[in-house]
């Protein structure tokens, strides 16, 4: 697949203190690579060796806060993944943007995450001919990949075709989706701009209009619409939208209420989110207090995925909760980066090397082989694998949490929840991280 589903796409920034490797890695990972965009883009990568046996399956969601990115990127490369281990790996494309999640009112909500279940559909179905078992199947994914990743247990409580989920910095109780009114005043924005009429045109007028619009020309125009309120970033407008079918408004409740699958879960996130998110803030001319940027990591990530864990264990979900800390010198974006948003991803992939340009340390080398390991033992074995490899179990009140390259350890070790998550009271249950996705 050699094409990308129409997003924005921006310019890599020049950040103060940025390392010689932080330009290619930021590209990498902010989709910035000149790939070709289409209309013409739900397309799959499939990753797997010749054996007789049937393989486990991960299949990955991409991130890139619902506007941009895809998955013909080095990042997610996973060459490597199904080389070294016994697995079958699969990435996908979804519609983004005004494309994926236009908020037409009248028409279906959130055609992107619809996109999604059209490639686990397609995975289960098809996946044998590739040496994977359709009866194992783990949906992964990273940011608002991994947001995807819980939506999906919501919505998909029937037939959920998968028997394993994994979130990487991003669940259900991460941030706030648009309610259909706002989501329609973003649509009508856009169709005001592309002179096809505004909210008082019939609706399926203006999407007929738009419709003809060249891409660029409807991209130009839904870069007009300001971007939504938020305490830490600009927050794009064009995501999931609460239709009652694939998103719901309710998710603290329902998390709290067990409505979801009761399949096993492995929720992890990285040390210093923010890390990334200060170059967007940055790009944006904003400029926040070390105490804002606290509480976007706890309100986006740090306390919102420790709850959806716990709401998981209250019901009796095989559950578990990793904390990665990895701060290897060749994939610094600056000095102080640390364990930013999505440095985990090229130790699962194995692509650090390709993303930076720089040869791996060997603990680094070490830990990637060790988290790769992880992921297929939890595919292949959803309720029992990572306990195999000595994971406990996640409890919020027991040493639990699986702190992944603990002091660039090459393993893990076991932490204390609490040692994270003694701020979450102040956030009073609010989570939602705006600016996040």
């Amino acid at each position: 697949m050699d094409r990308d589903c129409p997003g924005i796409v921006g310019t890599t920034p020049d950040y103060p203190g940025f390392t010689p490797q932080a330009p290619r890695i930021f590209k990498s990972f902010a989709q910035q690579l000149n790939t070709p965009q289409s209309e013409d883009c739900l397309y799959l990568n499939v990753w797997t060796r010749p054996i007789d046996a049937r393989k486990p399956v991960l299949l990955f969601i991409h991130g890139g806060r619902f506007t941009l990115g895809g998955a013909h990127s080095p990042y997610y490369d996973a060459q490597t993944l199904a080389d070294k281990q016994d697995v079958v790996v699969v990435t996908f494309n979804y519609r983004l943007n005004i494309f994926g999640f236009s908020g037409a009112p009248g028409f279906p909500q959130n055609v992107g995450l619809l996109d999604q279940r059209m490639a686990v559909e397609w995975v289960h179905r098809n996946i044998a001919a590739f040496g994977g078992d359709p009866n194992r199947i783990t949906i992964f994914g990273q940011s608002a990949g991994g947001s995807s990743v819980d939506y999906y247990s919501y919505a998909w409580t029937e037939k959920p075709l998968v028997n394993g989920l994994i979130s990487h910095s991003g669940t259900a109780l991460s941030f706030e989706p648009n309610s259909a009114d706002l989501s329609a005043s973003y649509f009508f924005h856009v169709s005001e701009t592309l002179d096809c009429g505004d909210s008082k045109t019939e609706t399926e007028k203006a999407v007929k209009c738009i419709r003809q619009k060249p891409v660029q020309d409807i991209l130009k125009a839904v870069a007009k619409v300001p971007p939504a309120d938020s305490p830490t970033l600009p927050q794009p407008v064009f995501h999931p939208t609460v239709d009652g079918i694939t998103v719901f408004d309710d998710y603290s409740a329902r998390s709290a209420a067990g409505r979801f699958i009761h399949t096993p879960y492995l929720f992890t996130m990285t040390d210093r989110e923010s890390g990334y998110y200060r170059i967007n803030a940055f790009t944006a001319n904003i400029s926040r207090p070390a105490t804002v940027w606290n509480n976007f990591n706890l309100a986006a990530f740090t306390c919102s995925t420790g709850q959806a864990a716990a709401d998981r264990v209250s019901h009796g979900v095989p559950t578990w909760h990793s904390h990665y800390f990895g701060d290897w010198p060749s994939q610094r974006l600056y000095p102080t980066s640390g364990a930013y948003h999505g440095s985990d991803l090229p130790l699962l992939f194995g692509t650090f090397e390709e993303v930076t340009g720089l040869p791996p340390g060997v603990n680094q080398r070490r830990f990637s082989m060790y988290m790769m390991s992880a992921w297929v033992a939890f595919a292949a074995d959803p309720h029992e694998g990572l306990s195999r490899l000595g994971w406990p179990g996640y409890k919020p009140g027991a040493k639990t949490l699986v702190g992944l390259a603990y002091h660039n350890g090459a393993t893990a070790k076991l932490l204390d929840p609490a040692e994270f998550q003694r701020e979450c009271g102040s956030l009073n249950g609010t989570y939602p991280g705006k600016g996040a996705f």
